[in-house]
This record gives C-alpha cells, sequence and structure tokens, in this order.
C-alpha cells in the first residue's frame, strides 16, 4: 500500500492559477487565526519550468491578491506606451490598422509585458512565505475517490520504472496525497482535468473546447532597434487555405523581444505545419525588420486554450475545482489568461476558506462557488468576450473581426446575439489528397530554423529508459488509418519533431520520440482519430524554460 499524507488542500500545478488559490487560502486563513495545510504539487523540475505565455498582462487580479506587489518586487518592470495591429496580405506587405479600427478589447496600453515563468516563480516565493508547501518535480498521475464518488485527492507517479514497464534501482514508489479539497490547476488539456470532466460530465450542454497551439521565441537585438513598451499584434499571411490565427512580437527589457504566433488547431488542411508557418512568418518585413541582425535565445511551444466562455465547463464537482486554463478561463476577446486564471483560484481559495471555517470538512457542497463566480467581474468578462472565437471561426479574419469590432465597441460585448462553434478541432480534418500540399522553404539559419535546434533552446530533458508517455489507444491505427488518409499529420502538427515517419524494408513506421516532447499537448487535441492520449511523465522531465 502506498503512503500517504494529509492536507486541507491539495493543488495539481504549480502555475499562477493554482499559486493564486494558494495563497489565498493562506491570506484568509491568517485573516481568521486558522491553521490551514496547503501542497501544490509541481510536474516540472522547478516553479516555472513548464510555463509559457505569450507574455501581456493585466494586473487587476495581481491588484487585489497582493495590492503592493511592486513593493514586493514582482517581475513587472515594462508597462505598454505604443502598441501596433496589422492585418498581413502576402509575404512582403500588410496594412498597419489604426487603433479605432481594433476591438477595444485588444487594446494594451497600461498593461505589462511580462515572464509568466518569471512571475510564477514570484508567486512561489510568496505562497512559500505565507506557509504554503510545493513540491517540484512531482507529477501527479491519479485521481483518487472516496467510496461515494467524491474527489478524495491524488497520487503521484512511481519514479525509477523502465521502459519495459519493470521497476529499476532507482524505483520508488508514488505517494498519495488525500485533501478535503483538490483542486486541478495544471494548464491547458492537464490529464487529470479531463478525466473529471468526464466522469462528473462538467462539459455537459456546452460546446466542444477550442484550442490553438503557441510558439514563441525570444531573440536578442540589437540594442538600437530595442523599443521597451512596444506591443504587435497581427494576423493574415502566411495562413491560409482556412488556417486563422495571429502573431505577436512585444519587446522587453534588456534589448529582448518576445516572437510568436498562435495557429488555432481547427485547421482542415493535413499538410499544414504551425512550427513551419512560424518560421516563415518571421521573414515577413513587419517582423523582420525588428528580429534583424539579432539572436534567437529560447524556444518553447504551449496549446492555448481559446473556445471563453461558450466551452466552460463547471468548475466544481464533489469535493474538488477544476480552474484556470485547465477549465478554459482565458478571455481570447483580450488575448489572456493570466488574470482570469488567477480570479478563478482565487474565487476559489475563498469559497473552501468559508466552508472550513463553516467546519465543511467533506467538500460535498460547492455551490456557492458558482454564485460567487456569476457575481465576479471574471463572468462578466467571459462572457462579454463570448462571440468573438465562434465569430472567427465561423466567419474568418475579415468579417469575423468586423463582427468583433461590432459586439465589442458598439454594444459592449452584449450584443443579443450568441454565437457557437459546435465542431471539435480535430474534425474537418480533409484527406492529404484533397488538400493542397505546402512546401515549407528551408530554414535560414537566420531568421528561421528547424524544430531540432529549437527544442534543444527549449531545454527539454527526459529520463529516456522510462514509458513513453505518449499513449496511442490503438498502436497500429497511426499507420493504418492516419498515414493513408492524411499522410500522417502528427509529423506536422508536433512543435518539436516527436512524431516521425519512417520509411522502413517491411513499410512506413510511426516513430514517437517523446524525449523531444516539450508538454504543449497539441496531439492529444488535433489528432484526427483522437488515439493519442498525453500523460506525465517522469516527474521532472520536460522543458525548462528560463524566462518565457
Amino acid at each position: 500500500m502506498r503512503e500517504s499524507m494529509e492536507f486541507d488542500v491539495v493543488i495539481v500545478g504549480a502555475g499562477v492559477t493554482g499559486l493564486a488559490a494558494a495563497c489565498r487560502l493562506m491570506q484568509k486563513a491568517q485573516e481568521r487565526e486558522q491553521t490551514l495545510s496547503v501542497c501544490v504539487l509541481e510536474k516540472g523540475s522547478e516553479l516555472g519550468a513548464h510555463v509559457l505565455s505569450g507574455g501581456v498582462m493585466e494586473t487587476r487580479a495581481l491588484d487585489e491578491l497582493f495590492p503592493d506587489w511592486q513593493e514586493r518586487g514582482a517581475p513587472l518592470k515594462i508597462k505598454i506606451e505604443r502598441e501596433q495591429t496589422w492585418l498581413l496580405t502576402s509575404a512582403q506587405k500588410g496594412v498597419k490598422l489604426p487603433g479605432i479600427g481594433v476591438p477595444k478589447t485588444m487594446h494594451n496600453k497600461g498593461n505589462y509585458v511580462v515572464s509568466l515563468a518569471n512571475l510564477t516563480r514570484w508567486m512561489g516565493e510568496q505562497a512559500e512565505a505565507l506557509g504554503v508547501e510545493i513540491f517540484p518535480g512531482f507529477a501527479a498521475n491519479e485521481v483518487l475517490y472516496h467510496e461515494d464518488g467524491s474527489v478524495k485527492g491524488v497520487a503521484t507517479g512511481d519514479m525509477g520504472v523502465g521502459a519495459d514497464g519493470q521497476p529499476k534501482d532507482s524505483y520508488t514508489e508514488g505517494m498519495e496525497l488525500h485533501a478535503k479539497y483538490t483542486l486541478f490547476t495544471e494548464g491547458v488539456r492537464g490529464h487529470l482535468g479531463k478525466q473529471v470532466i468526464e466522469r462528473f460530465q462538467l462539459d455537459a450542454g456546452k460546446d466542444p473546447q477550442h484550442y490553438g497551439i503557441g510558439m514563441k521565441e525570444i531573440w536578442e537585438i540589437d540594442p538600437a532597434k530595442s523599443q521597451p513598451g512596444l506591443v504587435v499584434h497581427g494576423a493574415g499571411w502566411p495562413l491560409s487555405d482556412g488556417a486563422s490565427g495571429g502573431f505577436f512580437l512585444y519587446h522587453d527589457e534588456n534589448n529582448q523581444v518576445e516572437v510568436g504566433l498562435i495557429v488555432d488547431l481547427n485547421y482542415s488542411n493535413p499538410w499544414l505545419s504551425p512550427f513551419d508557418e512560424f518560421q516563415r512568418l518571421k521573414h515577413h518585413p513587419v517582423l523582420k525588420a525588428h528580429l534583424e541582425g539579432g539572436t534567437r535565445v529560447s524556444y518553447g511551444a504551449r496549446a492555448v486554450v481559446k473556445g471563453g466562455f461558450n466551452t466552460l465547463p463547471k468548475m466544481s464537482m464533489p469535493g474538488a475545482f477544476i480552474l484556470g486554463c485547465n477549465a478554459g478561463t482565458l478571455n481570447f476577446a483580450k488575448i489572456k489568461g493570466i488574470h482570469t486564471g488567477m480570479k478563478s483560484g482565487m474565487l476559489a481559495a475563498e469559497v473552501i476558506a468559508d466552508a472550513l471555517a463553516a467546519g465543511d470538512l467533506g467538500g460535498k457542497d460547492l455551490s456557492a462557488f458558482q454564485s460567487a463566480y456569476e457575481n465576479s467581474w471574471l463572468y462578466d468578462e467571459l462572457y462579454r468576450g463570448r462571440n468573438f472565437s465562434p465569430a472567427l471561426h465561423k466567419f474568418g479574419v475579415l468579417l469575423g473581426g468586423t463582427f468583433n469590432y461590432i459586439d465589442q465597441n458598439i454594444f459592449g460585448g452584449k450584443i443579443p446575439i450568441t454565437l457557437h462553434d459546435t465542431h471539435a478541432d480535430h474534425e474537418g480534418m480533409r484527406l492529404a489528397s484533397d488538400a493542397k500540399k505546402i512546401d515549407y522553404p528551408k530554414p535560414d539559419g537566420k531568421l528561421s530554423f528547424d524544430r531540432l535546434s529549437s527544442v534543444y533552446l527549449s531545454n527539454t530533458v527526459h529520463e529516456e529508459d522510462q514509458p513513453c508517455h505518449l499513449v496511442l489507444k490503438d498502436p497500429d491505427l497511426p499507420m493504418r488509418e492516419n498515414w493513408p488518409k492524411y499522410a500522417e499529420p502528427a509529423q506536422r502538427y508536433c512543435p518539436a519533431g516527436v512524431y516521425e515517419v519512417l520509411e522502413e524494408a517491411e513499410g512506413p513506421k510511426l516513430q514517437i520520440n517523446f524525449t523531444n516532447c516539450v508538454h504543449c499537448k497539441t496531439c492529444d487535441i488535433k489528432d484526427p482519430a483522437q488515439n493519442i492520449v498525453w500523460i506525465a511523465p517522469e516527474g521532472g522531465g520536460g522543458p525548462n524554460y528560463p524566462n518565457m
């Protein structure tokens, strides 16, 4: 039998949502002079190792959590002073949109350019100072339940298991962590979050969730080109053939620029490679002007949850909550999820603190959360942005953008129409024979690069002698169905070179290079057969982002 530990609250995932919840719990306990035990599990080797964001933050939730965050030394130093929005019309041309022509939710003046990884580390320091116990390098891989079906806690994964499934000399059995309340704050497409959503039917009656794949690089540029406080957003080229998304470029401190592309994962052309779209995007004059002559110093990728209000599942269940990007609280109308994720964690923390103070030690009835959520600015903000993503999916960048402009700038997000997108992102993939093949230019090693050199910059490390954490429900399906139908799109939609089709004497074979995995979850989302299941590898594995 596994050893167990008892806590009042166990939080799975040390991102800003989980840490905001932990801090708020301890603040409430101190206000009531209560003793509270809170544990946070983090699968990354250290806080922030797996955290990646575009990097523009609205401070509304942080202002509530730590009004004195500036005095506490929070790593928010570059306030946005200037912004540009572009529609790229070809490989060489683009139109700069006037500010008045952009939905006001996308205006960023007064927000901050931030490294979310560094903000996470700072929030971890605040949490520990309040008495929170944080355990990095431990991946939760099983949900535990009471006999009545309510959530009891989680179990960490066994360490030191070989690729053959047998214990090695370094074997250490996982541990059970029991709690009165468990918070699932794993980030986008958390593998435990998926399980509890299905078990408790939390998404019943909701639109299917929608995602994008976001890729990001940090560049050191010529000091003469550095413009701290300038942010650039845009859409259009190189995405075509029904594919949609948008790019960003932010000037940060220390002559650094953060550049990235988000590609919506509802695209239908199986030949499309989001990674290669990003690489050729940087050759456009609008981006090249900032990057040329610079040096790329970091790379990462992560799925982005973007379905919004219409797709948001119920966030409470007996004994537990699912919060932040694990639930889908990102406001795509603003392309921001840091403040909304934090607020969801803080709301849950306040409900838990009140329940504990009232003597509810079982966490069975968490209906107070729904009321708290519906009376918060989080609900109002997500409701006002409910049409943003469906409009772009239904009508495209131009017509969808026009609809969103009218909705946000004239109706304040309360236009008396609610649009829906009821097609899951993995549906609608065209046959490879019916789609136009895309010939991507070879990387030049100056502005564009290959996958493997990019993964190297993500500092991704996994113990090679362990079971593959990319599980195929049917091992033969990729070459039996995905290969003849879609030319096996996994080798293109993965931004890290994990999936590779090898030509062998007996025929083509799919090879999974799981040690390349940057934990983006794209394969779990986009596989047309939904045959790939991402589970947490041994704790401590994956990327190690220094300041993404």
